[in-house]
């Protein structure tokens, strides 16, 4: 009676911290960790409810990030679920029930199945499976939680009764949380769309992938480093939302000049240089972290490792006009200034503008082996090679091309 009477306390305390988080994808990295540590489970998916059909959201695998450290959270990005009875997630998002299934290769007089394409492709064996439904206070089924391989003493055995209880109480709490999370995340690309109105490139799927990027590559600078995960994890839930918006102080650049479709004179590229301070503007009566970190990122975003970046150590910005100074060198730039510098230039050069095509992979990877130590950080060149495949399924993942 004590140990569950402690093991709901620690679920309170943990649903309290998920009504603080901010950014969608570390809230769902969160709360599928969470709820794998009650259960004992080896591994666990998030779907999220768009239309009929369920996204893979997110995704942990201890064992295969035993194999492979980077543990590709988006190796099913590309995949949906119809909602309908055929699936385990389909048939929980369509009946809001749950399911607790011992073997899921031995279903039998059931109307749903299992899909083991999914397993064939991570190169996985599914057994236990619970599975729950992401589910509002107005009993609106808004996604569902599968938590797999419950394993005691490297045996996997089918989950418990009292799994399913805390895992429901659980998601219930977690429901609450993801609808604040995804309404900042809508308001967050608005403001994106504003930028888009002035500056065409800056696209949802853009600072998507940006976002994306930056917090990966920060996850693995920061583990080369010994961070602390509690402290990693607290960084990336305000990391990705600044570097979505790095470039949203060109809401104050003209559009003669954002959208001129000839060379740029050099007045009018030191009007453009002035953008990440009319960012940093914009967040600078600071009231919480990710008001300090989205006026850092933006400020810092176009300096350079070698100091020839701008707008450099600028004395004061709200000086008007804007009195660019020597470019900021290296750890002199904030590590997130840095991260984002190489995701935006990454993502720029491989990605089709309405004024270029996109360079060929090898040639945007060569550009960044040859940019090493001079634009950009080594350590950090070093983390986002390390990671690449990660990168390249983010790529996927938020798409300019239509999917087939």
């Amino acid at each position: 009676m004590a140990l569950k009477k402690r093991r709901i306390e620690e679920l309170l305390t943990i649903t309290e911290r998920l009504n603080h988080m901010k950014d969608i994808d570390a809230l769902l990295d969160l709360i599928l960790l969470e709820a794998r540590k009650f259960t004992c489970a080896e591994a666990g998916s998030i779907f999220l409810r768009e239309d009929n059909f369920l996204k893979f959201s997110y995704v942990q695998n201890d064992a295969l990030a035993r194999i492979d450290e980077t543990n590709n959270k988006y190796i099913y990005s590309i995949f949906e679920i119809e909602i309908n009875e055929s699936s385990l997630a389909g048939y929980v998002a369509k009946t809001g029930e749950a399911l607790v299934i011992p073997d899921v290769y031995k279903l039998k007089n059931a109307s749903y199945r299992f899909n083991r394409d999914f397993d064939e492709l991570a190169h996985y064996r599914t057994q236990s499976v619970l599975t729950v439904p992401l589910m509002t206070s107005r009993g609106v089924v808004i996604g569902v939680m599968q938590i797999i391989n419950k394993k005691l003493n490297d045996k996997v055995v089918p989950f418990t009764k009292e799994d399913l209880k805390l895992v429901n109480f659980f998601a219930s709490n977690a429901s609450v949380a993801i609808e604040k999370a995804r309404m900042t995340r809508e308001i967050i690309l608005r403001m994106i769309k504003m930028t888009e109105l002035r500056d065409p490139k800056e696209t949802g799927n853009h600072v998507n992938r940006v976002g994306s990027y930056a917090i990966e590559i920060y996850d693995r600078w920061a583990k080369q480093h010994h961070l602390p995960e509690k402290d990693i994890r607290a960084y990336k839930d305000t990391l990705r939302i600044a570097a979505m918006l790095h470039d949203v102080g060109k809401v104050a650049v003209s559009d003669v000049i954002l959208k001129k479709p000839a060379k740029l004179t050099p007045t009018e590229f030191q009007v453009i240089q002035a953008h990440p301070v009319y960012g940093a503007r914009l967040f600078s009566d600071s009231v919480s972290d990710w008001d300090t970190l989205s006026a850092e990122v933006s400020l810092n975003h176009h300096e350079k490792w070698d100091g020839t970046g701008y707008p450099g150590h600028v004395k004061d910005i709200y000086a008007d006009p804007v009195v660019l100074g020597p470019g900021k060198r290296g750890e002199e730039i904030p590590i997130s200034g840095r991260i984002v510098a190489l995701a935006d230039v990454y993502d720029a050069l491989i990605s089709r503008r309405v004024y270029k095509e996109p360079w060929s992979e090898e040639r945007v990877l060569d550009h960044i082996r040859s940019e090493k130590g001079k634009h950009f950080d080594p350590e950090v060149v070093d983390a986002f090679f390390a990671i690449y495949d990660v990168i390249r399924a983010i790529r996927m993942k938020y798409s300019d091309e239509e999917k087939a």
